[in-house]
């Protein structure tokens, strides 16, 4: 296919492919879906060989948040039968990430549901910072702790903390229909706030929420000029109790082709399949693994994930390998880099901060390759919906 063999060719140099490329991706038929991994997994693995990056999330702070998001179990209004508790002690959160790091993880993720931190909180997360990283001297802490205020980016960098995620999730156009007490807007200044501060900063989407191919190219095309080290890929899970509880768009075919086109999109970032990939990919798993190249070991933040031993295996039977702490999971330019958007030598040539051959901005006429296939809408598998109830939080020992 020819537009698979120019994917291929673009993303080992690191160049953008065109919006038409993207979309074309998404419209491929289910027919041809192993050739798309077969192009994407080319372009992973010249990036990041075999390995596989291991994240556990601890979820410090879980459930009354006062925002309304439609996708999340925590939400305002939520009606999911989630644990709620709020602020883990340092001990607590340190305990708990040992579990992970026992288990291969090498980056642990600190969330806490909100809007964003007060200061007393981030003085909270910076001593549980310190607590996780005094026990394991080379893991990598990400925060992820809502939207930001002018310096606690760099409060945070000063307390240890390495990394800082926070999801665009949709698209500009379509994000006032998700949510409605914070903007789009809001969303891309903390993504900048992190960079600035010097955090490698991590920000990706969730796709399932009844978004147009249009909407998962435009949020992925931003997310490409914002640059981030990593780009998380979640796949929604239709909680009983939200406003997308009906909403079972995908299928594994599906959420294989999405993955694809941010493989395309962002050669050279960490992919990492998240929430959500137990209950979509189901037995396809292995094959996201030649275009993802990094997951989360065990649950989630408020949902059951697959066991941690499972997902163990299921690397080492796809003939992949876990990253160990000593790697580096970045390509040399980008680690070199610090990541950042401008930061590369070459960012002109990597469409960094520009779309101009793209044709960004615009759906007039789609121009995809083809006609995109009909979508037949996916059996709800409620019963893959499990409510998280171990782990941080409780008093039973985490999966990991």
């Amino acid at each position: 296919m020819d537009l698979l063999n120019t994917l291929v060719d673009k993303g080992l140099r690191r160049e953008l492919p065109t919006r038409d490329e993207a979309l074309a991706v998404l419209a491929t038929s289910d027919d041809d879906v192993l050739d798309v991994v077969a192009a994407a997994g080319k372009v992973r693995r010249h990036w990041f060989g075999r390995r596989v990056k291991l994240n556990y999330l601890v979820n410090l702070k879980s459930g009354l948040c006062p925002e309304d998001c439609s996708y999340c179990s925590q939400r305002l209004g939520s009606k999911a039968d989630i644990l709620k508790y709020t602020w883990l002690k340092p001990d607590q959160a340190s305990q708990a990430a040992a579990a992970g790091l026992a288990g291969g993880a090498k980056r642990v993720c600190l969330v806490a549901s909100g809007r964003g931190p007060t200061d007393r909180d981030v003085d909270r997360v910076s001593d549980t910072i310190k607590a996780i990283k005094d026990q394991h001297e080379n893991v990598e802490v990400c925060a992820c702790l809502g939207l930001l205020s002018d310096g606690q980016a760099e409060r945070l960098r000063e307390a240890g903390a390495d990394a800082y995620n926070h999801n665009l999730n949709t698209s500009e156009a379509t994000y006032g229909d998700i949510t409605t007490t914070h903007t789009y807007a809001d969303r891309v200044d903390t993504v900048q706030k992190a960079h600035a501060a010097g955090l490698s900063a991590c920000s990706g989407l969730i796709a399932g929420m009844g978004e147009s191919d249009e909407d998962l190219v435009d949020v992925v095309y931003a997310l490409r000029d914002l640059d981030p080290d990593s780009v998380p890929v979640n796949f929604l899970i239709p909680f009983e109790g939200t406003p997308l509880a009906q909403e079972w768009n995908l299928t594994p075919q599906r959420c294989l082709r999405i993955l694809a086109m941010v493989r395309f999109v962002c050669p050279d970032a960490e992919v990492r399949i998240a929430g959500g990939r137990e209950v979509h990919l189901r037995t396809m798993q292995p094959l996201a693994l030649h275009l993802a190249n990094s997951i989360f070991l065990g649950d989630y933040l408020t949902s059951e994930g697959q066991a941690g031993k499972a997902d163990l295996e299921m690397i080492a039977d796809a003939g992949f390998e876990v990253e160990g702490a000593g790697e580096v999971t970045l390509p040399e330019h980008r680690a070199a880099a610090g990541g950042g958007c401008g930061a590369h030598a070459d960012a002109d040539a990597a469409g960094c901060g520009s779309h101009a051959e793209s044709g960004c901005g615009s759906h007039a006429g789609g121009g995809v390759c083809g006609s995109a296939p009909v979508e037949v809408p996916a059996e709800a598998r409620t019963d893959l919906v499990a409510v998280r109830r171990r782990g941080a939080g409780t008093d039973l020992a985490p999966n990991a």
